[in-house]
């Protein structure tokens, strides 16, 4: 039969050394597999309670690092509040000077420079408990995310970033030709150069580098258009010169929303061609997306 809950108040929505608590006496080894507990390393639990999201791996990731290790990259970018940048069950991504040697730990991406910027460690106390992680900038963690991640989500990321205002295309310009000469100069500046704060969610901006990759020229997220009936909405994608747009309905199967139908037909009236594209066609016949949409831009005089 497993052990009754029990949560010594010192414990409460924490994130702690299983170690420690029972050498404090604050739980027995029998008491920390209640269901008040979840394990999330070896040695490290939490509240049950606490929301399983990425914020909770990294503070768990933290307690079994050195003092001179930051949480960085996509997971630094879920921190500053991209939540779709990292989940809790991704791995957690860490700069560490690279003198610093570590094992290689479950879930744990470790990347290794020069020394890293890291607030003083605190003084050890009887109970170690995690807080909130040290993280790089939201500039910085834009930079590793472009250098370390695959574009499809590293654009999405970047995306978000510049979309909450949490760094600025000035600011990723200026990183981008410091860092030129470091390994990753010429995929971070390509990335930055893809991103665009106007995309709505992570699919997206898939989308739209999904598109520009295949070859077409890049569209511009969330153009504004205002028909002379005075209705006016933002275009998701759109090739302006070619009056040419996509409308990326994530969510719906096609035709599911009259009102979302009228709108595309009105604008279609107005002289604009509109590909009409789901969440479900983006994952499952990317190739029928790509050739509805070359064949559109072509009918308005594009060329290869």
């Amino acid at each position: 039969m497993p052990p009754a809950p029990h949560r010594p108040r010192a414990l409460a929505w924490q994130v702690f050394r299983g170690s420690d608590a029972v050498r404090q006496g604050l739980l027995t080894e029998h008491q920390l597999r209640s269901s008040a507990w979840l394990r999330l390393r070896h040695d490290v639990y939490a509240d049950a309670r606490l929301p399983r999201d990425h914020a909770l791996a990294c503070r768990a990731a933290m307690l079994r690092l050195p003092p001179d290790a930051v949480v960085a990259g996509p997971s630094a970018a879920c921190l500053h509040g991209v939540g779709h940048a990292a989940a809790f069950t991704d791995d957690v991504h860490v700069l560490v000077p690279r003198t610093t040697r570590l094992g290689p730990q479950r879930g744990l991406r470790v990347h290794s420079v020069g020394p890293v910027a890291s607030p003083p460690p605190a003084p050890e106390a009887a109970l170690r408990t995690a807080g909130p992680p040290p993280r790089t900038d939201p500039t910085a963690a834009a930079w590793e995310t472009a250098v370390w991640l695959e574009p499809f989500r590293a654009v999405g990321i970047v995306d978000a970033l510049l979309a909450e205002g949490l760094t600025s295309r000035a600011a990723l310009a200026d990183l981008a030709r410091r860092h030129a000469a470091r390994p990753g100069g010429r995929r971070a500046r390509w990335v930055f150069g893809l991103a665009d704060p106007g995309a709505r969610s992570p699919a997206e901006s898939e989308l739209r580098v999904r598109l520009v990759l295949a070859g077409l020229p890049r569209p511009v997220a969330r153009h504004p258009v205002r028909l002379a009936s005075g209705l006016g909405w933002h275009l998701d994608l759109a090739w302006p010169a070619l009056r040419v747009a996509v409308a990326f309905d994530e969510s719906r199967q096609a035709g599911a929303d009259r009102g979302h139908l009228d709108r595309l037909a009105r604008l279609v009236g107005a002289g604009w061609l509109v590909v009409h594209l789901t969440g479900r066609r983006l994952r499952h016949d990317f190739p029928g997306v790509l050739r509805e949409v070359r064949a559109a831009l072509a009918a308005r005089g594009w060329r290869p």
